[in-house]
């Protein structure tokens, strides 16, 4: 029998404990040994922005094109990381770090897995990955409750002012967005509760007067069966990703009501003990690496350089008219102040999370602050 995606993940957590057994998972209670942090070359103030910074409008960490330079670990090592997707934008700068040799400079021999969240959890945390290329979602709190070493790293991008991937709905004619209430919707679904989605679908919701809890989910099976629903009145909402929503764009009847906060990745680099404790100069490498493949190839409207667009195309599976049909997102790697417990928040009204860490157990922002010489 196949489960609606939106129940909460218990099994992702029994799989956790189970496959780990208590082997490689090392205290998330220990304290990690202190790096020193050197000024870096082409990374000055810009390189770093107040985590507590939260205006909509904040101008992303940049460093210049080609910076952090590389610096070759002694000895070849290999990583291990996974992602849900190998085609997504959102794995564009490992992907094209991959095929470009970026990994490469740093001595890092990069092995790419497609796994989902669930399945990738237990492994990091047993050392049999290195990474993760994800976003903090339910699985991954409940991994950091059964005290396994996991840490949110890095982040990844936010959405363009532009982008309407999001919560849209049918409005009765001539009513404006703002009016519309969906306290007992029916909202269609391609995502579970314990994804990192339900953070953004919480807001957007609380501002129409409504919450999780308060809403009927559909599961949904894929991105035209969300289409057909929201225009044949099947749900009265649905969640739209991107490019999905440009098929409903300008519709009459069909409003964007909001998506992913602006200004606030919600994803990005995993690590697990291997990494973190073990060997965190591969750790700060691979950081670095992406750090750089930012600077140098996704800085402003990169959408616009036409050669590039067909590079990043191939390098991820797709066709260039599927990237550029879309707003560029900003990619940003810094991960803000009370992210994680906004989401946690969240999967806790969803259901798909029991209580919460508080960030100091989540997140560690060492790694790039090492990587772009920035002493907090």
């Amino acid at each position: 029998m196949r489960l609606p995606v939106f129940v909460p993940i218990i099994a992702a957590v029994a799989l956790t404990a189970a496959a780990c057994g208590g082997e490689g998972a090392v205290s998330a209670d220990t304290p990690r040994k202190a790096r020193p942090i050197s000024p870096v070359a082409g990374c000055d103030a810009t390189a770093w922005s107040d985590p507590a910074d939260l205006e909509a409008d904040r101008a992303p960490a940049r460093c210049k094109a080609g910076a952090p330079a590389p610096k070759p670990l002694a000895k070849k090592t290999k990583i291990t990381i996974s992602s849900s997707t190998g085609s997504a934008e959102f794995v564009a700068p490992l992907r094209l770090g991959i095929a470009k040799g970026e990994f490469a400079k740093e001595n890092l021999d990069v092995e790419f897995k497609q796994l989902g969240v669930a399945d990738s959890i237990p492994l990091l945390a047993k050392g049999d990955l290195d990474a993760m290329w994800s976003a903090p979602e339910a699985a991954f709190f409940n991994g950091l409750q059964q005290r396994f070493e996991l840490r949110w790293v890095l982040g990844n991008y936010s959405s363009s002012p532009q982008s309407k991937s999001g919560l849209w709905a049918r409005v009765p004619k001539g009513a404006a967005p703002g009016a519309v209430k969906l306290d007992d919707a029916q909202v269609g679904t391609l995502i579970g509760k314990g994804s990192v989605i339900t953070y953004p679908m919480s807001q957007v919701l609380g501002k129409h007067g409504t919450s999780l809890k308060k809403v009927r989910f559909t599961s949904l099976t894929g991105p035209s069966d969300t289409v057909t629903a929201l225009e044949n009145g099947g749900v009265d909402a649905a969640w739209m990703v991107d490019p999905v929503w440009k098929q409903v764009d300008g519709k009459p009847g069909l409003q964007f009501l909001g998506g992913q906060p602006l200004g606030e990745p919600l994803g990005g680099l995993i690590y697990g003990p291997g990494m973190l404790r073990k060997n965190p100069d591969a750790g700060v490498a691979f950081v670095r690496a992406l750090v750089r493949i930012v600077n140098t190839y996704f800085t402003g409207d990169y959408k616009k350089n036409a050669a590039f667009v067909g590079e990043l195309a191939s390098s991820l599976g797709l066709k260039p008219e599927a990237l550029t049909a879309v707003p560029a997102p900003i990619w940003d790697w810094e991960i803000r102040k009370g992210t994680t417990d906004r989401l946690q928040k969240a999967y806790v009204e969803g259901g798909a999370l029991g209580k919460t860490v508080p960030e100091s157990e989540a997140v560690d922002r060492t790694f790039y602050e090492e990587a772009v010489g920035h002493k907090p």
